[in-house]
């Protein structure tokens, strides 16, 4: 598998060093993995349009299925960043393994998000109806439905990018989740 070097700055186009620099305001620097999107003229700016789109779900419950998702897909890079964001959305760390393990124990609604969100992805798409009947049970509506299968292909997309060019992890690393489940 290739590697990819990290574009700087001066080797993006215009449009992408501006955005570049709305990231070093808004988060510090600029994630090795947004910067790979600006290999393309248009990428980073449909998939930051993507990601920060109006949902239904809160910012804790977007973290529920994006962990979820990085994890059916093995991601280290979205592991450690989700991760990271996870435990800035109050999750701790035994919840955010949990979580990445399909479940939620310490919250019924929060369970059912996350069981749903990685069955989708385990069935690429084809989710169980035992599980989507939960999920609904669990107070979520179809609205909420749409909107995590849109953040399951969201949170796919990045997963795929950084398997494809493995670009340096830039948060810590996430923590093995078979080594807490062994």
């Amino acid at each position: 598998m290739s590697k990819f070097n990290v574009p700087q700055r001066a080797e993006v186009s215009e449009n992408n060093q501006a955005i570049f620099d709305n990231l070093e305001k808004a988060v510090g620097f600029v994630p090795n993995l947004y910067a790979t999107y600006a290999y393309s003229e248009n990428a980073l700016a449909n998939y930051l349009a993507l990601s920060n789109a109006k949902t239904s779900l809160k910012a804790k419950e977007k973290e529920v299925v994006n962990l979820a998702v990085s994890e059916v897909n093995a991601c280290d890079y979205c592991l450690a960043a989700h991760t990271a964001i996870g435990k800035m959305n109050g999750f701790t760390d035994e919840q955010v393994l949990e979580l990445r393990a399909g479940g939620a124990s310490f919250d019924n609604r929060l369970d059912a998000l996350a069981r749903l969100a990685r069955n989708i992805t385990q069935n690429r798409g084809a989710a169980s109806q035992d599980v989507v009947d939960n999920f609904f049970a669990a107070g979520w509506t179809k609205e909420n439905l749409i909107d995590t299968i849109v953040l399951v292909g969201d949170k796919t997309i990045s997963n795929y990018v950084h398997k494809t060019t493995q670009v340096p992890v830039d948060f810590p690393a996430a923590q093995p989740l078979e080594t807490v489940i062994a």
